[in-house]
């Protein structure tokens, strides 16, 4: 049994109005981010008859002794709505120029049937160390994207670079692997009007060693560009360097200003709170200030977070009611960029009860991921959690949740 909490402040903002703020902050900031309509009504009559002349050229193009061309599975002269999905995703790369697209989707066609793109994805390619840390598929954004991490830092090490990229036979089979996992984040997509039609791509910078990485990271932007046209719907860029303007020079030309137009970059600071705006709680990883810890997907969808917004010199309590003798409560907690104080109490509804200090008030660094405790009631109360952000002026994104099992009879 689980009761919606009771909020105190020491100043005279409800929690409410802070739910309402950072909801209308939100919206607001994520308002334009939709993907293009792969609805053919809501296509203009210039993109509809760039898609029927597309339908045309493939079909004059293609031999009647071949095979009819497939892409991820779908045959794109037979292949109703996915195939117009699909079209139209080459399509809007060459900003509906007809015979660009199909010059283009031939490429992919040859490149896919050279590397073996289809089969790539139930391939052992021997890199378990990478899996989850380096780049992989994790949750859901609000919008019911599939969400791809990817974060390089671990190559600082010099032993792990060498042992990854030391030859160009090891890079092709680091890029074969890359190549996997997109693989597999384009089967979680449903490719059909209306539907979830692509991926959004977060890119963790911190630590990334730019110069040693240079070839390995252009090689994977062309040929992501090249061959899963509009397969991104957004690409967020966390703990951005000072350094990242050089880098971003230097990738830049091999992007195209479609796909420049798609990116957000966050600074080491507000790394949750940009990731909150498209992102919810349960579903971003603790090193990013979310509350998902690895597994915790396996088993089916996370119970919803609570979200909120704490003010800069603001105190905030939580308090969870209703609380049975007997009950175990168990909860999670987190501040984005933490440097707040913190503190968890239980305090019994009997008179005369004592407080019990469950988390001493400490100050929780920048770093520290989310908190998970467990706590036993003996009596029946309430539970206090406690945020302390007076000692900062900056206002700081939130989030929690909690569990309460009664005890067995």
């Amino acid at each position: 049994m689980e009761q919606s909490p009771a909020v105190q402040r020491p100043t005279r903002r409800s929690l409410m109005s802070s739910l309402k703020e950072a909801a209308s902050t939100t919206l607001g900031r994520s308002s334009s981010f939709k993907e293009d309509s792969y609805l053919t009504s809501q296509l203009k009559p210039a993109e509809l008859k760039a898609l029927e002349d597309f339908k045309k050229f493939l079909s004059s193009s293609s031999s009647s002794a071949s095979a009819p061309p497939t892409m991820w599975g779908i045959p794109l002269l037979d292949g109703g709505e996915s195939a117009d999905v699909v079209l139209l995703k080459f399509l809007r790369a060459r900003d509906f120029g007809v015979a660009q697209a199909h010059a283009m989707l031939q490429r992919c066609a040859e490149w896919r049937s050279e590397f073996g793109a289809d089969e790539v994805v139930d391939e052992e390619l021997g890199f378990k160390e990478l899996e989850g840390v380096v780049a992989y598929m994790h949750g859901w954004d609000r919008a019911g994207h599939p969400v791809c991490y990817n974060a390089y830092g671990v190559f600082k090490d010099r032993e792990m670079y060498d042992r990854i990229f030391g030859d160009e036979e090891k890079l092709k089979r680091f890029l074969r692997w890359r190549v996997q996992v997109m693989e597999r984040g384009v089967r979680l997509l449903q490719l059909k009007p209306g539907g979830i039609n692509s991926i959004i791509q977060v890119t963790d910078l911190k630590d990334m060693p730019k110069r040693e990485l240079r070839v390995a990271s252009n090689q994977i932007l062309s040929l992501f560009q090249d061959n899963y046209p509009e397969m991104v719907a957004r690409k967020v860029f966390i703990n951005v360097p000072w350094y990242f303007s050089i880098l971003y020079s230097m990738v830049s030309p091999f992007l195209t200003e479609r796909t420049k137009s798609k990116f957000v970059i966050a600074k080491g600071g507000n790394v949750a709170e940009t990731l909150y705006k498209f992102i919810r709680p349960e579903f971003v990883p603790v090193q990013y200030g979310g509350l998902s810890r690895p597994g915790d997907l396996e088993n089916g969808p996370p119970k919803p977070a609570s979200e909120f917004t704490i003010k800069g010199g603001e105190k905030v309590n939580l308090e969870i009611d209703g609380i049975e003798a007997g009950a175990t409560i168990t909860w999670d907690i987190v501040v984005g960029g933490w440097d707040v104080g913190y503190a968890a109490e239980y305090v019994p509804s009997t008179e005369g009860g004592y407080t019990i200090a469950v988390e001493k008030a400490r100050r929780i660094p920048a770093a520290e991921e989310a908190v998970h405790n467990v706590f036993a009631a003996r009596d029946a109360g309430k539970m206090v959690l406690s945020i302390d952000n007076t000692g900062s002026r900056r206002r700081k994104v939130a989030a929690y949740r909690y569990f309460v099992r009664k005890a067995t009879v």
